[in-house]
C-alpha cells in the first residue's frame, strides 16, 4: 500500500535558491563551497533539475536564516 505522502514523479519541489542567492548578492561557487557542494549540485537545484536531501535542504534553511517551506516548495500534481 502507498503511503498518501509519498513523492510521485509528477509531483513537482519548486525553490527559492537562486533568488535568495542573486538577493544577497552570492555566487553559485560561494554557495556551493559554504553548502560543501560542487556549483553544479546549486545549478541543478536551482533549476529544478535536482531535489536536495533533507540535510542539505536543512542546510540552506540555516544558511539563509530561513525554513525549509520558505526555500522549497512542494506541489502535488492535480492530474
Amino acid at each position: 500500500m502507498e503511503s498518501e505522502l509519498s513523492v510521485r514523479k509528477e509531483d513537482i519541489v519548486k525553490n527559492r535558491l537562486e533568488e535568495l542567492r542573486k538577493e544577497r548578492g552570492i555566487k553559485q561557487e560561494e554557495l556551493a563551497a559554504t553548502m560543501e557542494v560542487s556549483r553544479q549540485t546549486i545549478g541543478s537545484l536551482e533549476n529544478g533539475r535536482y531535489n536536495p536531501s533533507i540535510i542539505l535542504a536543512f542546510k540552506l534553511a540555516h544558511y539563509f536564516n530561513l525554513s525549509i517551506e520558505e526555500i522549497f516548495i512542494y506541489q502535488e500534481d492535480e492530474q
